[in-house]
């Protein structure tokens, strides 16, 4: 076996081994953390190859369960957060849940904006943990359902006088919340190479990788991303995939961390989940997808020794009317179309719209302006 695997990572099966090693939880937040890696090999690498993915949907409500807890403790140590003040915030679901954890672990009623994209069963879990759910109902001209949900935040904001919104897209603390991933990620692998990640708020890869360089100076951070999102570069348009990509330029994506960038199209994470449940037992939704098959060739490409970790944020079990259904599937187009094995290549995000999984060395920050490219509406003096 390569140096990618730790042979000391071998799970004990005995029953003995899984009551002694159980946390004892005093309250619900102290399930979140601690979360389990798991090797995924073939069909995603080939034999003796592969990658080790961080089981985020472990946690109650998923990754995001880490940065809900740490922003609404930072600010209520901060003085940001009033006792029993309202917690108000735009999700697409998974911070939802992990807000509603900390509502209830720190005793403030919680009000969420989402989109008519929000999956029913999270709408009514989020119900069932004491969370109130606006929708709203049209997209914003330029910045999506994203910015209609923002808006509707500052709304509700100006409405309830002494309420607080964490702002994950631009709240630091977000980005502070994943140090415990990165020690758990050194403590389960002993190192990481190579770390692939979701972008949506920026949150998670920024944290982690800053961490990991702590301990590996070397890491490489592989960014994964949908089409249709503006985040690296790509003109927006609508996109079918829910919890990574953005019509909005988040202020927490580090932009100079990462080393490339992967577009994955929905057929595409459709057949990556569904192949991680068949051949895995572990999948999880859009962002998990796209994330396994990026790291999957990054593994299969990368010298033998190379430990790639990825990053996979949640479970499966709110994507099973969606990405598990077969009639949604075949609606969408999204059966029966095997992904290639491998990406198309660009030079430069501006190169061309993608359309499926491509890849680019160029990772650039969308909202600089580079001077050495000219304005070709500019007349010549």
């Amino acid at each position: 076996m390569n140096s990618a695997v730790r042979s000391t990572l071998v799970p004990p099966s005995s029953a003995g081994h899984m009551l002694a090693t159980a946390k004892n939880c005093p309250e619900p937040s102290t399930m979140v953390g601690n979360t389990p890696v798991l090797w995924i090999g073939e069909p995603f690498a080939d034999s003796g190859r592969g990658f080790w993915a961080k089981l985020e949907g472990s946690n109650p409500g998923g990754m995001k369960d880490r940065p809900a807890l740490h922003m609404v403790e930072k600010a209520k140590a901060r003085g940001d957060l009033a006792p029993g003040a309202m917690i108000i915030e735009s999700t697409s679901g998974t911070l939802g849940l992990g807000l509603a954890l900390a509502g209830i672990t720190h005793h403030h009623p919680v009000t969420l904006v989402a989109d008519p994209g929000l999956e029913p069963i999270v709408h009514r879990m989020l119900a069932a943990y004491g969370a109130r759910v606006e929708l709203v109902t049209t997209p914003h001209p330029d910045g999506g359902w994203q910015q209609a949900r923002r808006e509707k935040v500052r709304e509700l904001l100006d409405t309830h006088p002494g309420s607080w919104c964490p702002d994950q897209y631009t709240n630091p603390d977000n980005v502070e919340a994943y140090e415990s991933l990165a020690h758990e990620l050194i403590a389960q692998l002993g190192r990481v190479d190579t770390l692939v990640c979701s972008v949506g708020t920026g949150g998670h890869s920024a944290g982690v990788a800053r961490v990991l360089r702590q301990f590996c100076p070397d890491l490489k951070l592989v960014g994964v991303d949908t089409i249709g999102s503006t985040i690296f570069g790509q003109p927006a348009s609508t996109r079918l995939m829910r919890g990574l990509g953005s019509s909005i330029y988040p202020d927490n994506i580090d932009y100079p961390a990462f080393d490339e960038v992967h577009w994955v199209a929905p057929h595409e994470a459709v057949w990556s989940c569904r192949t991680l449940a068949a051949t895995h037992h572990a999948s999880g939704g859009w962002s998990v997808g796209a994330v396994a098959l990026a790291a999957g060739w990054i593994a299969r490409t990368s010298p033998p020794e190379t430990r790639v970790a990825a990053v996979f944020p949640d479970g499966p079990q709110r994507y099973f009317d969606t990405i598990y259904n077969d009639d949604y599937c075949t609606e969408h187009g999204l059966l029966d179309v095997d992904p290639p094995t491998e990406p198309t290549t660009i030079a430069h995000p501006t190169d061309e719209t993608v359309t499926s999984w491509t890849r680019c060395a160029t990772v650039v920050d969308p909202t600089v302006v580079d001077p050495t490219v000219v304005d070709p509406t500019e007349s010549v003096r």
